[in-house]
């Protein structure tokens, strides 16, 4: 049972660092333009599913959003089309630091468990040497 929690843990752990990666990647990338005619950073999204062979969970993928970029005139910047707009991506800062923040408290949370069993293991280890 305390193996099965550490494993079971150890996923979430690894899926919400996955997920940290991802919100890190559109957070850097949420002012960053593009000329005309290229396509914008699209926000990145991390799929996550059951295990089958083994109890937890597993990132199955990263996927982009399929929203296009958002357009601001800014005629004198140097990406702006012949209308003076330049293409930025579609990610929203409030949102990305709203799921940063969730995703933190969920690696908190795997990482207590983790420190939770290994402290219950050792406890059972020192009774059975009692």
């Amino acid at each position: 049972m305390t193996f099965d929690a550490i494993g079971i843990a150890g996923t979430g752990l690894n899926v919400h660092r996955k997920w940290l990666d991802a919100l890190s990647d559109n957070i850097a990338n949420v002012n960053t333009a593009t000329p005309p005619g290229q396509a914008a950073f699209r926000e990145k999204y991390v799929v996550v599913a059951e295990g089958t062979q083994s109890p937890g969970v597993y990132v199955s993928g990263v996927v982009e959003s399929q929203a296009q970029g958002k357009l601001v005139y800014e005629p004198d910047h140097p990406y702006a089309d012949a209308n003076g707009y330049v293409q930025y991506p579609n990610v929203d800062l409030g949102d990305q630091m709203s799921m940063l923040i969730l995703a933190q408290r969920g690696y908190q949370a795997n990482a207590a468990v983790v420190d939770r069993a290994k402290t219950s293991y050792e406890a059972a280890l020192q009774i059975g040497r009692s």
